[in-house]
């Protein structure tokens, strides 16, 4: 259970080229499935054809924001890791240690056994922030493990 004081984290340049290319998608999966009527190919396309494509860039579109569901959700307690598809929950007690290796496109919670999980909200294209993000996940287990 998190507390008022519960630090979220969430990536910040890959939600913004994420919805670009969601908004993206939908328009041009609209603008093909609405001009697929009027082909001088000899197809015939018929009205569900048209929806078809246009649903399309709505499923896609839709692939693409799963991109913008990472989030980290930390507090004295332990911490919450939502991944693309996964999420899970640790106690500090579990954390080895919070790291970001050189040339890693994302920080990661070590853990017992050389197992790690990826924290794919503290992502290494948002630099500073990244950095800062690290910093308060090492403040809150050094604190937590003390």
């Amino acid at each position: 259970m998190m507390t008022a004081e519960a630090l979220v984290l969430r990536p910040k340049k890959i939600r913004r080229v994420a919805w670009a290319c969601a908004v993206g998608l939908v328009v041009v999966f609209t603008v093909v499935g609405l001009l697929l009527g009027n082909t001088p190919t000899g197809v015939i396309f018929r009205t569900s054809d048209q929806v078809a494509m246009i649903l399309l860039g709505f499923l896609l579109a839709g692939g693409v924001l799963l991109l913008t569901r990472p989030r980290v959700t930390a507090d004295a307690s332990g911490v919450d890791v939502r991944n693309v598809v996964t999420s899970h929950h640790y106690d500090w007690n579990d954390v080895r240690s919070v790291s970001f290796p050189d040339g890693a496109a994302w920080a990661r919670l070590e853990l017992p056994d050389d197992e790690y999980i990826s924290v794919m909200a503290v992502q290494a294209v948002d630099r500073d922030y990244a950095v800062s993000s690290v910093r308060a996940l090492r403040e809150l287990h050094k604190a937590a493990r003390a």
